[in-house]
């Protein structure tokens, strides 16, 4: 056999090398590289195509879904947000995962981030990691005051107010008050304090106009009125609030749990000064935490499933999320992994973080969601900043959900016998 025969031999027993593509927010994008590698190592027939995307959520969503609908999307796995997934599938773009992971594989997870992923009769979203709306405070001036964490609403008012007139901080409590999802993160955690919730798609049913409803809106704009917060908060995304809080004007923050890291920085002011706990509520009622989180679909365009299940097999993997874990800061969505040795080590809160999340509030997981979630996004913005009062607000905001969700007036007005 000749040399060039050989060769085209060799060619045709080798293995085919399939690119497997999909875009990452570019702060986060850099994080997973080693993970890439990795898997690329032990993978040899697949490679990576990592694509940084924008610097904003929705720039990414925006890119994805107009790939999608122009019907020619070179991605075939999605790294999404857990809030696209039941919109991503009811449009047609993603795979059925169902074929690929069974009910006991799942049962590994929280079961919060695996409902996530749940959308009618399929399975579209493997869970990656997951983030948890907590309150951040002073230990420090609590402690000089003599003041203990608070519990409630109003202790959280009060505290703040006892630490500005002495002239420790200039605002008591900071939070993420522009008109994007951070406000609904926001807003959910303060409804479930008060008792009340958004949507309930299995009955029906909308909360926004219920007196609970309204009690939560209205807390959000006395913090303003009362300077507990800047007037401007509703300018105020995460990066502000964490600054804010990180340069000690304020006292409470209410943030996601990567902001631990970095408040304990070896150059941090704040180092050993600041710790966390569950949100607040109303006397009487139960805390609730907005959860997040990010985690892999498939396109269902995509020519290369088998080899897209095995990347998203990898990442959904217990080592692949301890090892991510561990140089990232955000919580995990696999239970084992909050009683780790080695991430205990680094990260000894988060055993609390597991009893948080089995109360965690879930965005209602309907196909409408961005349509419903810009609904309120706005309704709430008219609230905080004065232009509507509280109880207009969320009686508009009610109406205009229920008629893009097209569900009879009849659930508005019988509210009152819903859970």
């Amino acid at each position: 056999i000749s040399l060039l025969g050989m060769m085209l031999m060799a060619m045709a027993i080798a293995p085919k090398t399939v690119t497997v593509t999909f875009m990452v927010i570019a702060s986060e994008a850099k994080k997973l590289e080693f993970l890439v590698d990795e898997f690329e190592a032990k993978n040899p027939d697949i490679k990576i195509n990592l694509i940084y995307g924008p610097r904003t959520t929705n720039s990414v969503e925006d890119l994805y879904t107009g790939s999608f609908l122009l019907g020619d999307s070179p991605y075939d796995i999605i790294y999404a947000d857990m809030i696209w997934a039941p919109k991503f599938a009811a449009a047609g773009w993603l795979k059925d995962l169902s074929p690929w992971v069974s009910e006991a594989e799942l049962d590994a997870f929280l079961p919060v981030t695996v409902e996530a992923g749940k959308v009618e009769n399929g399975f579209y979203w493997m869970p990656f990691v997951s983030g948890l709306g907590m309150l951040y405070y002073r230990t420090d001036l609590l402690e000089a005051t003599g003041l203990k964490p608070p519990e409630t609403f109003e202790e959280l008012i009060r505290q703040s107010q006892v630490l500005q007139e002495k002239g420790l901080v200039d605002w008591g409590y900071i939070w993420q008050g522009f008109q994007y999802e951070g406000l609904i993160t926001v807003f959910l955690e303060v409804l479930q304090g008060y008792g009340g919730f958004w949507i309930h798609a299995e009955d029906q049913t909308i909360g926004l106009n219920q007196p609970n409803a309204i009690e939560a809106a209205t807390f959000l704009r006395r913090l303003v009125e009362q300077e507990i917060s800047p007037k401007d908060i509703a300018n105020y995304v995460e990066s502000d609030t964490l600054r804010i809080f990180k340069s000690g004007k304020a006292a409470f923050l209410r943030y996601w749990p990567l902001a631990w890291q970095e408040l304990n920085q070896p150059t941090s002011d704040l180092k050993g000064k600041v710790a966390i706990q569950t949100m607040v509520h109303a006397a009487g009622q139960q805390s609730g935490s907005s959860i997040g989180g990010w985690g892999f679909s498939m396109a269902h365009s995509t020519p290369h499933p088998e080899a897209a299940w095995r990347v998203i097999d990898f990442f959904s993997s217990q080592a692949a999320q301890r090892q991510f874990i561990l140089v990232s800061g955000y919580v995990p969505v696999r239970r084992s992994l909050f009683s780790d040795p080695a991430i205990l080590e680094k990260y000894p809160h988060y055993p609390e973080f597991l009893q948080i999340a089995k109360k965690a509030v879930l965005r209602p997981p309907i196909r409408q969601y961005a349509q419903v979630s810009d609904i309120l996004q706005r309704y709430l913005s008219a609230a905080i900043t004065g232009q509507l009062t509280p109880e207009a607000a969320m009686n508009q905001a009610t109406g205009e959900t229920r008629r893009t969700l097209g569900w009879p007036s009849t659930t508005i007005t019988q509210l009152g016998n819903a859970k």
